[in-house]
């Protein structure tokens, strides 16, 4: 339970937090609007392009951030660079044009044209901390990815898929190795035959071990050797 109730603390605090930047960067959108648009009348715009040059640098702004509070990885470690260059350049032309557009060139001036961005640069920086806090805290982030889950189901059912295909084969060479060959099976009928009083002629052990023009010769080795050939092979275990 107490874990539960510091995640919903943690999850509220995010959230207000995430208010709080919200407005911070309304408020500096507008004075920052109002003052780059002055700033680029003052410098020899048009009335059309001073509306305009406001809304670059903002939406400049809008852009870094938003891929600023994006999950950080390896992968997008250039993009983040690239993000946090994009960003502090849209504050420094804020910068200029807030300080630019001051009434008078002294201190409380200054710091009142500088606050809005300032203020913004400050409140991103600290909401993508707790943003980075909060991905660390959360026990679902410590899972491993679904694409990875599906990858290892993968990895074992092949490994299994392996692991019968082994079991096949071995099971495929105990057989060859415990079948017993040609010569073997004339042997085996060779020997049923005699003790039932017969001997089996060459032409009958090629039919029984199919094979052609085999039996005779085998025959003729055998009544030399006095003996067949060796015993069948027990299966090994």
């Amino acid at each position: 339970m107490s874990a539960v109730a510091g995640q919903g603390r943690r999850d509220r605090a995010l959230w207000v937090q995430g208010t709080c930047t919200v407005l911070v960067a309304t408020g500096a959108a507008y004075v920052s609007y109002r003052h780059g648009r002055e700033f680029a009348l003052r410098h020899g715009a048009d009335a059309s392009t001073a509306s305009m040059w406001p809304l670059i640098v903002d939406g400049l702004l809008t852009t870094a951030t938003v891929e600023l509070w994006k999950p950080a990885d390896d992968s997008r470690s250039p993009g983040r660079w690239a993000a946090w260059l994009a960003f502090f350049f849209g504050i420094s032309l804020s910068l200029c044009a807030n300080i630019g557009t001051a009434p008078e060139p002294s201190v409380f001036a200054i710091t009142v044209a500088a606050c809005p961005p300032l203020a913004l640069l400050l409140a991103v920086e600290l909401l993508n901390r707790a943003l980075k806090r909060h991905r660390a805290d959360d026990p679902s982030g410590t899972t491993e990815p679904a694409g990875k889950v599906v990858e290892t189901g993968a990895t074992d059912t092949e490994r299994a898929e392996t692991d019968d295909e082994s079991r096949v084969a071995v099971s495929e060479n105990a057989v060859q190795q415990v079948e017993p060959t040609a010569e073997q099976r004339m042997w085996q009928h060779y020997q049923r035959e005699r003790t039932r009083g017969r001997t089996p002629t060459g032409a009958e052990l090629d039919r029984i071990a199919g094979t052609n023009n085999y039996g005779r010769r085998v025959l003729r080795q055998w009544r030399a050797t006095g003996h067949g050939p060796p015993s069948t092979p027990e299966p090994s275990s």
